[in-house]
């Protein structure tokens, strides 16, 4: 049996990148997925390569930055599967580059708004649901720098650390009614919003940091959320996971 036979999984941020190979992960192992973007055309992209390699899916458009977008795409994914026992909270922007001192604020609200507050919002409407169908599991999206800083990204370093943060906190608090909630950290992955914020030169510079040699691929991530969001998992929770080709043990 597949490990996630029967299950109905909810991945934001699933147009490209991570979520599209968390969500073709999902559906291989069993899950009827909801595969929710803003990029219309790279939602339904990833619905098609499910669907063409024999899983289900459907694509629901939303702004996870907002309260509404995420109750929405909720009542839709229940509406559509009936449950929900799976959620990855992965949607994510890097927002502008610059000091503290001299950042937009405006940058600083969106990159918030998404980044942080959108995992908050998916939690406070996902939640609910899974305890309906009796427990669940979510892994939210977080990155290295959810666990160290760097140079000109105030914003994103600010997010993704609460990331970790919120993600401890509800996994005590769900911990005795069979929901998990764990949190991924990746290092610098060869995705769609690496390359629109760097440039080549930026990601060849980047290679050396990983001693590891290389920069990570998206279904490496994936094969971590997976584990996460399956029974093979059980008994870990309120944990915060690196993916990142030994960044952290420098």
């Amino acid at each position: 049996m597949k490990t996630l036979e029967n299950k109905i999984a909810l991945v934001t941020g699933a147009g490209s990148g991570i979520g599209h190979a968390v969500a073709i992960s999902y559906a291989k192992e069993g899950a009827k997925v909801i595969v929710s973007d803003l990029n219309e055309d790279g939602g339904h992209k990833t619905v098609d390569d499910i669907k063409k390699d024999g899983g289900e899916a459907f694509f629901i458009k939303a702004d996870v930055g907002t309260a509404d977008g995420n109750e929405e795409l909720v009542k839709r994914t229940v509406e559509k599967y009936g449950s929900l026992h799976i959620a990855c909270n992965n949607a994510g922007i890097g927002g502008p580059m610059g000091m503290t001192g001299e950042y937009p604020v405006e940058g600083w609200d969106k990159v918030i708004a998404v980044n942080l507050s959108g995992v908050f919002y998916g939690m406070r409407y996902q939640i609910p649901e899974m305890l309906k169908a009796g427990g669940g599991a979510i892994v939210n999206m977080a990155s290295i720098l959810g666990n160290v800083g760097t140079r000109y990204s105030p914003a994103y370093v600010a997010a993704k650390h609460g990331v970790v943060g919120l993600t401890k906190a509800s996994a005590l608090e769900y911990a005795n009614q069979n929901i998990r909630i764990n949190s991924v950290g990746p290092a610098y992955i060869k995705t769609p919003l690496l390359d629109n914020n760097l440039t080549q030169e930026q990601l060849d510079g980047l290679v050396i940091l990983h001693p590891i040699g290389r920069l990570g691929q998206s279904p490496e991530v994936a094969e971590l959320v997976l584990w996460l969001s399956s029974d093979k998992a059980s008994f870990v929770t309120g944990s915060y996971y690196p993916v990142d080709g030994g960044y952290l043990a420098q």
